[in-house]
């Protein structure tokens, strides 16, 4: 049986391990890998120590050497399916059919961004951006075009006038927009249309030189932001065992312990509800492991 088993190899999943590692735990990760945000986004920009950027597979092949080192992390490539609770711990199946038991259990699933337009992914943290307060810098004074669907985008587009007042919001699905958001694009001098985006257009260094739309028009742009809204938060494992999520289908838990209401049972990263950034994953993962330490000291 393992001490813990983290479900989730990104960011918070990865500190979290380190720290077991230090503490000379024995623990499994199960980490599908490829799929998280931390994998598409090509730079993080906002996170000390680099100010130039850093990628998301460069900090998870940095933090996953340095999990390996301490001889009693063990990885699996496996995607955790089912999760069974007993009075001594609790059961994993995974997707290949293995089984495996642990005292105690770390939810770090994160979310998955729903991007529809996948020329857009290779282009994530340089020219295409997700989160306006990791990367709303980066547009300042930009020309920046707003890829998105009804309310999301049109919210995005207001929030983005902050650092640029040349935006432009396509909506691509040609979802609904309020008249109140209407009114406040209006405000803000924000073009608007409705159409799809037939093209993401690269100049020949392969950056963001524009979009075309529908009708053949180019729009001219040096950034982007996307906003189709419906992202999947990964707490559908969790649910299963009871855990309380918040009406946006993350996972509630301690502020402090990052234990969910499900006795055993943490939490940490984009999976709980707070901001969804790198800094603050690791700070979750660190955080849940020293908690999770004192209960297996605890229950000793």
């Amino acid at each position: 049986m393992f001490d813990v088993i983290i479900i989730g190899g990104g960011i918070a999943g990865v500190q979290a391990a380190i720290q077991f590692g230090r503490y000379q735990r024995e623990v499994l990760v199960l980490d599908k890998r490829n799929d998280g945000r931390s994998h598409w986004c090509k730079s993080y920009h906002n996170l000390i120590g680099w100010p130039d950027g850093v990628s998301g597979n460069h900090l998870l092949e940095l933090g996953r050497q340095q999990m390996e080192s301490y001889g009693c992390i063990k990885v699996e490539q496996q995607e955790a399916v089912e999760v069974e609770k007993w009075k001594g711990g609790f059961t994993v199946k995974t997707a290949g059919g293995q089984t495996h038991d642990a005292k105690l259990l770390l939810f770090a699933t994160g979310i998955t961004d729903r991007i529809p337009i996948k020329e857009l992914y290779p282009l994530l943290g340089t020219d295409v951006y997700v989160c306006p307060d990791c990367d709303g810098y980066e547009i300042s004074g930009k020309r920046t075009v707003v890829a998105g669907s009804g309310e999301a985008g049109a919210h995005l587009a207001v929030m983005l006038s902050y650092w640029s007042n040349d935006i432009v919001y396509i909506n691509h699905e040609q979802e609904p927009v309020s008249e109140e958001s209407f009114e406040k694009l209006k405000s803000h001098s924000i073009e608007y249309h409705e159409q799809p985006i037939q093209e993401v257009v690269l100049n020949e260094e392969e950056q963001l030189e524009g979009f075309m739309i529908n009708d053949g028009e180019k729009l001219w742009a040096e950034k982007a932001f996307v906003a189709f809204g419906k992202n999947r938060v990964n707490s559908k494992l969790a649910e299963s065992l009871g855990v309380e999520l918040h009406k946006n289908k993350h996972i509630e838990n301690n502020p402090r312990t990052k234990e969910t209401n499900i006795e055993g049972v943490w939490a940490a990263g984009d999976i709980t509800v707070h901001s969804e950034q790198v800094s603050i994953a690791m700070g979750d993962g660190m955080q849940a492991a020293i908690w999770m330490q004192k209960r297996l000291l605890k229950t000793k």
